[in-house]
């Protein structure tokens, strides 16, 4: 049984395509997904997995978070921590705390990063979208570009991505952070 949430989301993701004017073809090229992959999550017969929506919303410019508030109908003041979407894909963990909306610029994440992981993103989904990261627990490397730094809890790190971004932690410690993005 598909969810409503997925229906939803394949609607929105068939439109943004049509939107831009763009064949399965010319958007799997776009975004690295195959267009049998694309096809299969327009029609709701696949809920698509966080790494491929990342594909996708860096292909359409927009942060995730952003994607899905497309598919609710408006935003609620308050959010309940369960009503929050939670997306899990090969160690990481991301909650969306406060998402983003049309009407709002700013979204609020709490990521999870299992041990010894390591996640590579070659450009943002949004150009120059302002990131403020503040670890909670455990270690995290960020590299940006070609800089990298390491966190400790406590510790905040703001920037404005632009280029590759790459998450680190080390064997045997997870990270948490929350990640608060402020879309130009």
């Amino acid at each position: 049984m598909v969810s409503p949430l997925t229906t939803r989301l394949s609607q929105r993701l068939s439109a943004l395509r049509a939107e831009r004017d763009l064949t399965l073809e010319a958007l799997a090229a776009q975004s690295g997904l195959s267009r049998a992959a694309l096809s299969r999550m327009e029609k709701a017969e696949v809920s698509p997995t966080a790494e491929q929506l990342g594909k996708l919303c860096a292909a359409y410019g927009l942060t995730m978070s952003r994607l899905l508030a497309m598919v609710e109908e408006s935003f609620p003041a308050c959010v309940p921590e369960a009503e929050q979407p939670v997306w899990q894909d090969r160690g990481f963990t991301r909650r969306v705390v406060s998402p983003g909306s049309a009407a709002l610029a700013g979204e609020v994440l709490d990521c999870t990063l299992a041990p010894d992981s390591d996640i590579s993103y070659h450009r943002p989904p949004v150009a120059d979208l302002e990131h403020h990261l503040v670890l909670l627990t455990g270690r995290l490397a960020v590299t940006l570009d070609d800089r990298r730094h390491d966190l400790a809890p406590g510790d905040a790190l703001r920037y404005r991505l632009s280029g590759a971004s790459r998450f680190q932690t080390p064997p045997r410690e997870a990270a948490r952070y929350m990640l608060f993005l402020v879309t130009p």
